[in-house]
């Protein structure tokens, strides 16, 4: 296992993360997984001995259980705590009260003493806002998680899924109020959906934020598993909630593509498209998530691969993103600026 600094922390987290969304069954969340104790304590050993030092989770992941089901397997399996780096994250549907969701002072104060005590943990490594309040003003929110930095509750936080200007606004709040700074950003990336790429991904490598990514198969799509008529295992996530979207044309393109590297290498062509994650520089750590112990080991093995530059550029050229303003504006007007001036004798 390669470790590899998470942004401008000095906190090294292994580059592929353990996700835990399919750890429990609470409502909707069983189609992701079920995963019980026995499987989840399962799991967590066997990515520990394989050098995995990252653990991501939420408080919404099967309405708390999830962290439970953690929280129980690092307990009985006794498992170094100054060996891991826990994340979690607040901000999604807890409860049908007025309050049971959000990121008011309210809520994320209330969510990370649950998480705490669910994880069995006295701080939590990594604290995530996850995803978009509308209704909350940042400020709020930032200065709660400042508060959690400097009680010793949460040691970095972080964010999922927002746009480049809502991140960049806080980030220019919390180094005008002198609080905690964000550290990563969550966020799915695929090669069938490199959307990041237009606006998120240069600003995180401006910032020098840390690139957590999720569903990096694209909810199974990229095992190779399913026809581009949609049929694939009936087990399968996608099968029963199609998420993430995605670009079917084109990510059945990327497969094909991904094939013949996979067979050549008599590897499954999920390993192939984690390995061109692992590839892209930005990225601290791949997040994978699995219901079984043999998806688990597979995906680890991904860190075995390694895309020649011919294989990177096919890959590229099939996957790239279509141009769109101001994109192709900027490459045009840049071009002047990209060598260095030659004197004219």
């Amino acid at each position: 296992m390669k470790y590899r600094l998470l942004g401008q922390t000095g906190l090294y987290v292994s580059e592929l993360c353990l996700g835990t969304m399919t750890y429990g069954s609470a409502g909707f969340w069983k189609v992701m997984g079920g995963l019980d104790q026995k499987a989840v304590k399962a799991q967590i050993k066997y990515a520990f001995d394989r050098g995995i030092n990252f653990i991501d989770t939420a408080n919404v992941y099967s309405l708390g259980q999830s962290e439970e089901l953690v929280g129980q397997a690092l307990h009985k399996l006794g498992l170094p705590r100054d060996e891991l780096v826990i994340a979690t994250k607040a901000t999604g549907v807890m409860n049908d009260l007025p309050n049971g969701r959000g990121q008011s002072r309210y809520h994320l104060m209330n969510e990370v003493d649950a998480s705490l005590k669910r994880l069995q943990v006295d701080h939590i490594d990594l604290y995530q806002l996850h995803g978009l309040d509308p209704l909350t003003p940042l400020e709020e929110a930032l200065e709660t998680l400042n508060d959690l930095v400097r009680s010793g509750k949460v040691r970095y936080i972080g964010l999922c899924n927002l746009p480049a200007w809502q991140i960049m606004k806080g980030l220019a709040i919390s180094k005008r109020r002198g609080w905690a700074r964000f550290a990563s950003v969550q966020a799915y990336y695929t090669i069938a959906g490199r959307d990041l790429e237009r606006e998120v991904l240069p600003m995180i490598q401006d910032q020098g934020l840390g690139l957590m990514v999720w569903s990096p198969l694209a909810g199974g799509l990229l095992t190779g598993k399913f026809s581009p008529e949609g049929k694939g295992p009936e087990d399968s996530r996608r099968s029963n909630f199609d998420f993430p979207v995605v670009d079917k044309e084109r990510a059945f393109r990327c497969v094909e593509a991904m094939r013949p590297m996979a067979a050549e290498r008599n590897i499954s062509i999920a390993r192939i498209a984690l390995a061109w994650l692992l590839a892209q520089k930005p990225v601290s750590s791949v997040i994978i998530g699995a219901k079984t112990m043999a998806q688990l080991k597979d995906n680890l093995d991904a860190i075995q691969v390694t895309l020649s530059t011919p294989e990177l550029v096919t890959l590229d050229q099939i996957s790239r993103l279509p141009e769109e303003y101001p994109g192709w504006m900027l490459d045009r007007q840049i071009q002047y600026r990209t060598e260095p001036p030659k004197w004219k004798e």
